[in-house]
């Protein structure tokens, strides 16, 4: 049986504390950024008020503003991501690290 090492448990449970705020800004840049799509979009449309809607829809989603806005929230998706990902893995490894106490304190009674 492989066993995790107590320095990797605490390396898990201090990952898990100190990057709880990093996380969340994650998740709130992101949610943000996915968010305001819709409003930045109407400010694009709405500086072309002469053309049907379907054409400043068009323009607005050509816009560089707009491309620019979609790099950014791709990198928030990311990061969000990531974070998340971090976070699974370090859960995981403290849940199968319960486990393998729980199966060696069983094995010694």
């Amino acid at each position: 049986m492989t066993f995790i090492k107590d320095e990797e448990v605490e390396n898990a449970l201090d990952w898990l504390i100190l990057n709880a705020s990093n996380a969340a800004q994650a998740r709130a840049d992101k949610l943000y950024l996915e968010a305001y799509s819709k409003v930045l979009l109407a400010k694009i449309m709405k500086e072309h008020p002469s053309l049907p809607v379907s054409a400043q829809e068009r323009e607005a989603y050509a816009d560089p503003r707009y491309e620019m806005h979609l790099n950014g929230w791709k990198e928030a998706v990311l990061n969000d991501a990531k974070m998340q990902w971090q976070k699974n893995a370090y859960e995981a490894k403290l849940e199968a690290w319960r486990t393998m106490s729980a199966t060696e304190r069983a094995m010694k009674l």
